[in-house]
C-alpha cells in the first residue's frame, strides 16, 4: 500500500493527480517487489524546497535543495497511521518542476521517475556505492513501467 502526503502549498495538486501518483507508486513497488522488496508499503511525501533543504542538511549534511530523499523505516521523519513499512520517499515539488523543464519531460513523468528512484533506495539500492546496479535496475524498471 502507498500513502501520498502533500505537505507543500506551492503547486496545486488535484485529488486526481495524487491518486494517479499513488497508483503509479503501487505499480512501481509491485515491480520492485517482484524482484526483492517482498510484501511492503511506503509513504510518498511532497514538500517544498525549504523543507527538503532542511532534511538534506539534517540527514545528509548538505545545505542544498535536492529532488528526492529516501528514509528507510528506521529513519522515518513523517508520522503516519499505517503499520510499519519500507519508509518515506520525500519529493520536492518545486525541484521536480525545474527538472522537468531542464530534462524536457512532463512534470508527471519527472514525478514518476523520482518516485521510482526513491522506492529503489528504500529497497536498499545505493547508486553511490553499488557500481551501477541501481542505475541498471532503475532503467530496466523505467522501460517496464513506461516512464
Amino acid at each position: 500500500m502507498i500513502e501520498i502526503v502533500n505537505h507543500q502549498r506551492g503547486r496545486q495538486l488535484s485529488a486526481a493527480e495524487l491518486k494517479t501518483w499513488r497508483e503509479f507508486a503501487e505499480k512501481a513497488l509491485r515491480a520492485i517487489k517482484s524482484e526483492e522488496a517482498g510484501n511492503a508499503s511506503a509513504t510518498i511525501v511532497f514538500v517544498g524546497d525549504r523543507r527538503i533543504r532542511s532534511l538534506n542538511k539534517e540527514y545528509r549534511g548538505r545545505a542544498s535543495v535536492t529532488d528526492v530523499l529516501s528514509f528507510p523505516s528506521e529513519q522515518t521523519v513523517f508520522e503516519r497511521k499505517a503499520e510499519a513499512n519500507l519508509g518515506d520517499v520525500v519529493i520536492s515539488i518545486p525541484q521536480a518542476e525545474r527538472q522537468s523543464i531542464e530534462n524536457a519531460l512532463s512534470f508527471e513523468r519527472e514525478i514518476a521517475q523520482l518516485i521510482l528512484h526513491g522506492l529503489l533506495h528504500l529497497c536498499g539500492y545505493d547508486h553511490e556505492t553499488d557500481n551501477g546496479q541501481m542505475n541498471h535496475t532503475e532503467l530496466r524498471l523505467r522501460r517496464r513501467l513506461r516512464i
